[in-house]
């Protein structure tokens, strides 16, 4: 083990370990992400990590369904999704360091192993995968205060033994005062018995302390405030303070969890604990930020059409992106899930028929494609605000080469590769690439705005950087084409390759990008396309209400 990095002079890095019990899904990464913040606010910096126990190298092969949404970083990454809740509650920009599954850390001691690096070495789990666990946790402890590790699934598993034997030995190495072992459980409340039940955290610590770790931080889920006797016994039970036992309430809004857990002294535990300064934290953002989404002075409802629309977490990002427009305008936006295919029926664009707002967002393959172009085509004509991400940006470009521009065979060939108009067609660079891991236009990379249009008034700047994600491009041979119809190409990369995003000037809001600028958006401060895709959408509503109450001569 390598000797531990620090942050500043005399201060040791201090790393935070956050493990769940009982069931999945109960909010680790929400849980890790919210005490980052609250950290933050009392100066200190820090990073967060998540470890996940599947063989997979990483979740990028993985279906949306099975998943959620693949999140990617500035490096071209692609990670869990708990990535994106970090970057969105802190000022963590996360990387290739900063998610970890048991494939990848198996593959990198494989490479290790092929290359000799062991010197003949019967190769095991302990040292050597344990030994590479650790590694990567110091590899993103340089320049900050606090590490934050989160180790996903559940105490119990058997994929997530490694991990949890490497964060125990990382206490031996590092110091007992400079780690801090924070456990999620589950805190039931029977309703035909009228009680809730410590008997699941009890065996859930039973089961962590069994492989030689002891919690020092119980963070309880529960849909109700923990009364004092119940606190007091699971401490008894668990061997934790008292004070230790903390409350994670249900909430109605993610962003209250940061206010929720300070509530209840979380930062103030874990400062005590590691032996830190406790600053007073400064009130202000985030209690302004509750402000706005508890008080909204009006609503709108957009209609997002895609493929994945059984399961929220498949398009977590570009959803929150949605509520940050919402806040920055005090708006509540409703998000009405649309599947595409369902567009593709006769009588299909009925279901868009109240939207205030239309977005088609990323996706792959063939499924819902001809839905997704009536949605283009739907909020063409009827001049409702549209906004397309990446395939959404594709098959606008598509719909309006078909509908406007009568290129009648125009397409793409990930649907179709015989088609006689290529307007979208496979990256250059990737012709006779077959893997699918890893093998995209991946992370951010440069685009040079037109002066004077939508987006360039909505960033304020003459170069951007965006996030991408995606196998095909658009041709553009076509480019004189949808030009002359009146289509704008307002986005391009900095070499003049690849065209990024499009705008129709004739429209009152009508924009499509290829890269996905909502992983770049955040609760205090709001992706400036989501604001303005909100603000107009907003607008159109007004304008329909203020439409649809006015007297019948007016309107004639």
């Amino acid at each position: 083990m390598s000797t531990m990095q620090t942050s500043q002079p005399h201060r040791p890095v201090k790393y935070i370990f956050v493990t769940g019990g009982v069931v999945s899904s109960l909010g680790k990464g929400l849980a890790a992400a919210s005490i980052g913040a609250l950290l933050e606010g009392h100066g200190f910096k820090i990073t967060l990590q998540k470890f996940d126990p599947y063989i997979n190298v990483d979740p990028g092969t993985m279906s949306p369904y099975q998943h959620g949404e693949v999140y990617v970083t500035d490096d071209g990454t692609e990670g869990d999704l708990d990535l994106g809740h970090y970057e969105r509650f802190t000022n963590t920009v996360t990387s290739k360091n900063s998610n970890w599954t048991t494939g990848k850390i198996y593959l990198s001691v494989i490479q290790r192993e092929r290359r000799g690096d062991y010197l003949g070495a019967t190769v095991q789990v302990i040292p050597h995968i344990t030994n590479a666990i650790k590694e990567s946790i110091l590899a993103v402890s340089d320049g900050v205060d606090v590490v934050l590790v989160e180790i996903g699934g559940t105490v119990g598993d058997i994929e997530s033994l490694p991990f949890l034997e490497a964060i125990r030995q990382f206490r031996q190495d590092v110091g007992r005062e400079n780690t801090l072992y924070i456990h999620l459980t589950l805190v039931p409340h029977v309703s035909t018995a009228g009680e809730l039940k410590t008997k699941p955290t009890q065996h859930s610590v039973r089961d962590l302390r069994s492989i030689g770790i002891q919690p020092d931080i119980l963070l309880c889920r529960t849909d109700r405030i923990l009364p004092r006797d119940i606190k007091r016994k699971i401490a008894l039970f668990c061997d934790v303070n008292e004070d230790a036992v903390i409350t994670a309430r249900d909430v109605s809004s993610v962003y209250e969890v940061p206010m929720a857990l300070a509530e209840e002294g979380i930062d103030r535990i874990v400062l005590k604990q590691l032996s830190l300064p406790n600053e007073p934290r400064p009130a202000g953002l985030w209690e302004e930020l509750l402000d706005r989404i508890k008080h909204p002075q009006d609503q709108i409802t957009i209609h997002v059409v895609g493929k994945y629309v059984g399961l929220e977490d498949s398009y977590k990002s570009l959803t929150e992106a949605l509520f940050h427009g919402g806040f920055h305008h005090r708006l509540k936006v409703n998000v009405k899930w649309i599947e595409a295919e369902a567009l593709e029926v006769d009588g299909g664009e009925l279901e868009l028929q109240d939207a205030d707002g239309i977005l088609v967002p990323g996706g792959f393959g063939n499924r819902g494609t001809r839905g997704m172009m009536k949605a283009v085509e739907v909020a063409r004509d009827r001049r409702i605000p549209f906004f397309g991400i990446c395939y959404g940006f594709q098959w606008a470009t598509v719909e309006y080469a078909r509908n406007v521009c009568g290129i009648t065979q125009a397409d793409s060939t990930e649907v179709a590769p015989d088609t006689t108009d290529k307007v979208i067609y496979k990256l250059r660079d990737l012709l006779g690439v077959d893997d699918l891991g890893g093998t995209m236009r991946l992370g951010s990379y440069a685009c040079q705005l037109k002066p004077g249009s939508l987006s360039h008034r909505l960033y304020g700047s003459d170069v951007i950087h965006e996030r991408h994600r995606h196998r095909y491009e658009f041709n553009c041979l076509y480019e004189p084409a949808i030009t002359e119809k009146g289509l704008e190409i307002v986005g391009r990369s900095l070499d003049g390759k690849f065209v990024e995003m499009v705008e129709l000037p004739s429209h009152p809001w009508f924009v499509a990008v290829q890269f996905h600028p909502e992983f770049k958006s955040k609760p205090l401060k709001p992706h400036p396309l989501f604001a303005g895709f909100v603000e107009a959408t907003h607008a159109h509503a007004v304008a329909a209400r203020s439409a649809a109450h006015r007297p019948a001569e007016t309107l004639a």
